[in-house]
């Protein structure tokens, strides 16, 4: 099994997908690394089954491109996304690799193969450099889900480290919480030791936690309309003033502070989480800043989640941030390495139903319950997640996307208090048995139901759209 580490569950990157975007930009990148840049006369790339049936809702175009083009996901400035892409349209060239001027027509050099698939994933892409001298090359690419890529013939190196608690099943995960007498998160530190000092943990910990808060701030704070042609409004914005009914702040940790100081009533608190996921995956709908948590589809969960602790929960303290990442990056990696945690694989049971799984486990933790407990709650969040279907409508990650990780957050929550007032020894399924029995629904799913675009509500309702 591949040894994953928490900062590769949790990524940063544009939305709207990391399987659809962030993993075909990733693919572009790792591309200029195997060509010959200075000999490139053309460049042309081929998507292939899920890529290219829902690519164009999902960006994955635009994301090749700004891939080719030298830039980077987690550096490009937000506003720089849209206008890097026109110029690209207008001017028919790319600057591959941020160095070369070449031509390039994203309508004839970005290739949709619709009723074709490459044989290992659904998430297939072909890259294709022209040289002066008459020669070419091709490489081949997958999306695994979450980011991660694989290029075809290479096994996935990532992060193969020998780790002093190795962890493939939840079965090996309880044995070491037992046999160390400490917490999931204790376990998971010491682990991410072989790849950082203890301070690049805690410090690159808290950059994610930031990117998810400002992501949050900022989808709180815009209004307007989503592109796409859906035409679906954003919510989030005019929910937190609703609720904050007037009070003034002056920056994010003071807008933190007023809410906290609000209302704590459920139906608060209800809408408060709702508001918190609903920003985060609207702003992921615009092509603007998240993390993968551990997909950009279901990125608003965890934040969610998180947020809920930080302003409703007596007990947080800071340090319940570092515990709860690195809690909710174990349970996700178990679930890659188990099953999936691509929707073009397993649907959306694969995103939602894992972030749910990951955010109950980690709240569990931060709420003073056992790693048994957090365990449990894990498997609670997944095993009401099972079999759900990715239908989204036009290809975009709006409908239904934008709402189920309104859905997910309040899941978790639910599944962190049931099982923190139960008793894990008498639990009758396990995590490792949820997350077989979600592997064995994906492969059973219905390929039209696995972020296709071709069932469920994407069928069923009629939209005109415009590309974003």
């Amino acid at each position: 099994m591949e040894r994953i580490s928490v900062f590769d569950i949790f990524k940063i990157g544009i939305g709207p997908s990391s399987s659809h975007t962030m993993g075909p930009w990733r693919a572009a990148q790792c591309f200029l690394r195997e060509i010959n840049l200075a000999q490139v006369k053309a460049v042309q790339v081929s998507l292939y089954g899920s890529l290219a049936k829902t690519g164009k809702g999902h960006g994955t175009d635009l994301a090749v491109l700004l891939g080719l083009n030298g830039d980077d996901p987690v550096t490009i400035p937000v506003d720089a996304v849209q206008s890097t892409i026109q110029h690209i349209n207008v001017h028919k060239t790319i600057r591959l690799g941020g160095l070369y001027d070449i031509p390039l027509d994203p309508e004839k050099d970005v290739i949709f193969l619709y009723d074709q698939a490459l044989p290992y994933h659904a998430n297939g892409l072909i890259f294709t450099a022209f040289y002066n001298n008459g020669t070419g090359e091709s490489h081949t690419y997958y999306s695994i889900g979450g980011g991660f890529v694989v290029k075809e013939g290479e096994e996935d190196l990532e992060g193969q480290v020998v780790l002093p608690f190795p962890i493939d099943l939840g079965k090996e995960l309880t044995g070491w919480c037992i046999q160390e007498g400490q917490s999931i998160s204790e376990i998971v530190f010491r682990n991410e030791l072989m790849w950082r000092t203890e301070a690049q943990v805690r410090s690159d910990l808290m950059h994610i936690w930031t990117v998810m808060r400002d992501c949050i701030y900022k989808g709180c704070h815009t209004d307007g309309v989503l592109p796409g042609g859906l035409d679906v409004e954003r919510r989030a914005a005019p929910l937190s003033r609703k609720l904050l009914n007037g009070k003034r702040y002056r920056d994010v940790d003071d807008w933190i502070r007023q809410i906290s100081r609000g209302g704590h009533t459920f139906q608060e608190i209800l809408k408060w989480v709702s508001c918190f996921a609903l920003a985060v995956n609207e702003e992921n709908a615009a092509f603007s800043r998240v993390v993968t948590a551990p997909t950009n589809g279901a990125a608003g969960v965890i934040p969610a989640v998180l947020m809920y602790h930080v302003c409703f929960s007596e007990s947080f303290v800071e340090e319940d941030i570092i515990r709860f990442l690195l809690t909710a990056g174990e349970i996700g990696s178990l679930f890659k390495k188990g099953a999936t945690i691509s929707a073009a694989m397993g649907g959306c049971q694969a995103e939602i139903g894992v972030s749910s799984a990951m955010a109950a486990a980690a709240l569990t933790e931060c709420l003073g319950g056992s790693y048994a407990q957090a365990m449990m709650a894990a498997e609670i969040a997944m095993e009401h997640h099972l079999g759900m279907t990715c239908d989204p409508i036009g290809g975009l990650v709006q409908i239904p996307c934008i709402e189920r990780n309104t859905m997910g957050a309040i899941k978790a929550i639910t599944a962190s208090q049931i099982a923190l007032e139960s008793d894990p020894s008498k639990a009758k399924v396990s995590l490792d048995a949820v997350i077989r029995t979600m592997k064995e629904t994906a492969f059973d799913m219905n390929t039209k139901y696995k972020e296709t675009a071709d069932g469920g509500l994407a069928v069923h309702i009629s939209v005109n759209l415009v590309e974003c």
